[in-house]
């Protein structure tokens, strides 16, 4: 019993590589279960033993990695240490580096910003990926809302929020478009900053590790650098 089990999680893995690969390769809506069986090398009975259609294939896709909308709001949710702000560039920072560093995310996120269609059979996966923007956009503002004293003029909470997603969902657009536009681990790092510099009036070099050398004079808001 344990090694029918065994193989058949090996034929859900080997289906579910396949329609990654070919979604990848084609888009979503222009592969068939048919195509993805015989990437697979398995059978299309196979294939609906694990899978009751493409659209739940597609969404036992997106479940093996945490996209970085969802990781961030599950982190942002715990969040309960003195310096929120400081938290939330952290998460934005690690959210580019980990997409940068696990090649099965990379795919994953660029099929679902690049090669998928929502049809009516992917509903389910476009509410489930609206909901958790959402969720991220209204946990962002609640710790803007604690911080509101912080926030440039004119900046309201809900504002900020929506600020800090479309630059990630431009950020993560861009990458997955060209990765040569900007090294997620050394550049998204000072764009982030950068743009919590345009949040945050007293943003400060004090406030995150050191992600330049010695030799720069200032930090992105133009302030003197507190590095010796």
């Amino acid at each position: 019993m344990r090694r029918t089990k065994e193989d058949a999680e090996k034929t859900r893995l080997a289906i579910l590589a396949a329609a990654e690969r070919l979604f990848l390769q084609h888009g979503v809506s222009h592969t068939s279960l048919e195509q993805i069986a015989r990437a697979g090398g398995v059978t299309r009975g196979a294939v609906y033993w694990h899978f009751e259609n493409k659209a739940h294939l597609f969404n036992e896709m997106l479940g093996q990695i945490r996209l970085p909308p969802e990781r961030l709001a599950q982190r942002l949710s715990g969040s309960a240490g003195a310096n929120p702000l400081r938290e939330l560039r952290d998460l934005c920072i690690e959210a580019m580096a980990n997409l940068a560093g696990n090649p099965q995310k990379r795919n994953i996120m660029t099929i679902l910003l690049r090669r998928c269609e929502f049809t009516e059979e992917l509903r389910y996966a476009e509410e489930r990926s609206t909901a958790y923007i959402d969720q991220f956009i209204d946990l962002c503002q609640a710790l803007f809302e604690r911080e509101r004293e912080r926030l440039r003029p004119g900046l309201s909470p809900r504002l900020a929020a929506r600020t800090l997603h479309a630059t990630l969902v431009g950020m993560l657009s861009d990458v997955l478009r060209d990765p040569d536009l900007f090294d997620p681990l050394t550049d998204a790092p000072v764009m982030i900053d950068t743009l919590f510099c345009g949040l945050i009036r007293d943003w400060s070099p004090a406030e995150r590790p050191a992600l330049i050398d010695s030799a720069t004079a200032s930090d992105q808001c133009g302030q003197p650098s507190a590095q010796p």
